[in-house]
């Protein structure tokens, strides 16, 4: 496998999942988007704008989000999480590495609303900026976990 210099990291959801992108030369990662699944097409629209983000920023490496419970047991989201990154895996050709996030959605929240209150960010918090930089997060921690 060639040396990894830039990841695409997801948190996935039912609804809604953050991608970020993240550099093991920087060891820093952004927010880019959150991808909305329609009630018709989840997957499918998905994999459209995934599509788009592959071509544009060329990753060595996936990283799903994997969302454990809190005692670390495995819960039916996981289960969905898993198969989206084999549904990754088959249609990118692409290494996918999974790494626990449990609490990264309460965190992102919780910054984001920090910097509300600080005047850092004059808009109110929506749920999809919460999902794009728990996705963020996410790639913090692989990147600290891949140093």
């Amino acid at each position: 496998m060639k040396q990894v210099q830039s990841i695409l990291a997801f948190d996935y959801g039912g609804k809604r999942t953050g991608v970020a992108v993240g550099s093991t030369i920087t060891g820093t990662s952004s927010p880019l988007t959150t991808l909305i699944a329609t009630q018709y097409d989840q997957i499918g629209q998905a994999f459209a704008e995934i599509d788009k983000l592959i071509k544009e920023w060329q990753p060595d490496l996936l990283v799903v989000g994997m969302p454990y419970n809190k005692d670390g047991s495995v819960s039916e989201m996981s289960e969905r999480a898993e198969k989206f990154a084999e549904l990754l895996r088959q249609r990118y050709d692409l290494p996918v590495d999974m790494i626990d996030e449990r609490l990264t959605s309460a965190e992102a929240g919780a910054i984001l609303k920090d910097q509300r209150r600080q005047g850092l960010r004059n808009k109110k918090v929506k749920k999809e900026d919460i999902d794009s930089l728990a996705a963020s997060l996410i790639a913090d921690s692989w990147l600290r976990a891949n140093d």
